[in-house]
């Protein structure tokens, strides 16, 4: 019996751009978080979003969502215009759900999937998707200065600097090279 691996997730607080980093290092060597449907269901569940299966039709809607996202949002935070096919897609997906938001006992809100199904989880990615990437809450979209990643994602920082997707992968990873780099200039003095 084989097993396979399977990497790790990599959370984040906003929704939609956390669901582009379900491929990771997409200018690099391409890392799938999501290659069987099952793995879609467990991403969803981490976010509140649960559903009864997955299909592998669903599967492929929902990376096609996810690559409409990182599309749209890498327009915006290159100041472009958004590609009709990902609008076209974003869209669709967000008007072919059915989920709403219900008030917590905690005073917070969730949002509750009528049929549980995958499709009312990507609805709720979608709209998502289209509050953050039309600017209705207040953040910037950028896109990681890793050239190997590229993931986008929602700045909420005070200055809206921050450079990384992630600072305990690309961002450590980018600095132990400079560090390398500096420390193989100083023992090579010739250079």
């Amino acid at each position: 019996m084989s097993v396979t691996f399977v990497p790790e997730f990599r959370l984040g607080k906003v929704l939609a751009t956390s669901f582009t980093a379900t491929l990771t290092e997409r200018r690099g060597e391409p890392v799938e978080r999501m290659p069987v449907p099952s793995r879609l269901v467990d991403w969803l569940a981490v976010y509140g979003l649960v559903v009864d299966s997955c299909s592998d039709s669903q599967l492929d809607r929902a990376r096609e969502l996810r690559e409409s996202i990182h599309a749209a949002a890498t327009a915006v935070a290159e100041r472009n215009p958004i590609p009709l096919s990902a609008a076209r897609v974003i869209n669709d997906c967000s008007t072919h759900g059915q989920a709403s938001p219900v008030l917590t006992a905690e005073g917070g809100w969730e949002w509750r999937l009528r049929s549980g199904s995958v499709e009312d989880a990507l609805s709720v990615i979608a709209a998502d998707a289209i509050s953050v990437i039309s600017g209705e809450r207040p953040g910037k979209i950028a896109l990681c200065a890793s050239p190997t990643c590229r993931a986008a994602f929602f700045d909420t920082s005070r200055g809206h600097t921050r450079r990384w997707c992630e600072m305990n992968t690309c961002g450590n990873r980018e600095k132990k090279e400079r560090f390398l780099a500096s420390k193989r200039k100083s023992s090579n003095p010739a250079d």
